[in-house]
Formats: structure tokens, C-alpha cells, sequence
């Protein structure tokens, strides 16, 4: 079992910067994969960032490579995620998701994670 809480998101500017947090328990923190995945209002929950299961790799949607950075301390059992120059069509719910057991063993994929926290709402402004 694991479980996931978010904070951290807020309203911001566009241009601005926001960091959210994801803190773990239950199980082991560096002995499952991790990932951040956002949902607008009337979209799917769509992928954002990704450590691989040996935690050497990362993995960047498209939309925010260059701009997010996800990082990892496991020291404090807590998952980042770092947005800068922010826009708004950033704006969505963010949630953290784990992987602790392979299923299609593509980071990328929704459903390749089995626990999920509650989300932590980003609104960027215009």
C-alpha cells in the first residue's frame, strides 16, 4: 500500500512558477516508480513527468520539457515537480502517481500506475 498526498498548487501568473510536492508512505519510497499527471475540466488525465523504475531516467510530455522538472528526495519520501514560465493552458488538476508493479512498463501510460493521490489544483492566469 501507498499513499500519496499533493500540495503546493495555488494561482499563478503566466510566466510564473509554482512547485508541488508529493509526500509518500506505506511502502518503501525508492522501490517503486514515480509520475506527475494533470486533468483540465472536460479532458483526460494526461501525462507530465516520469521517473523510470531505476530512477536513472526521466520522461517529459512534450508540452513541458524545458519548462517542469520532476526530482525526487527520498530522504523525505517526497516526489517535485518544479513549473516554470508557466501558461495557462497549464492549468488543471495535478495528481502524483506510483507504479509498484509493471504492467506495460511504459512510464507514459495512465494506467501503468496503481496509486494516486487526491490532486492539488494549478490555475494560471493570463
Amino acid at each position: 500500500q501507498v499513499q500519496l498526498v499533493e500540495s503546493g498548487g495555488g494561482l499563478v501568473q503566466a510566466g510564473g512558477s509554482l512547485r508541488l510536492s508529493c509526500a509518500a508512505s506505506g511502502r518503501t519510497f525508492n522501490s517503486y516508480a514515480m509520475a506527475w499527471f494533470r486533468q483540465a475540466p472536460g479532458k483526460e488525465r494526461e501525462f507530465v513527468a516520469a521517473f523510470s523504475w531505476s530512477g536513472d531516467s526521466t520522461y517529459y510530455a512534450d508540452s513541458v520539457k524545458g519548462r517542469f522538472t520532476i526530482s525526487r528526495d527520498n530522504a523525505k519520501n517526497t516526489l517535485y515537480l518544479q513549473m516554470n514560465s508557466l501558461k495557462p493552458e497549464d492549468t488543471a488538476i495535478y495528481y502524483c502517481a506510483a507504479d509498484t508493479a509493471v504492467v506495460s512498463g511504459n512510464p507514459t501510460f495512465v494506467y501503468e500506475y496503481d496509486y494516486w493521490g487526491q490532486g492539488t489544483q494549478v490555475t494560471v492566469s493570463s
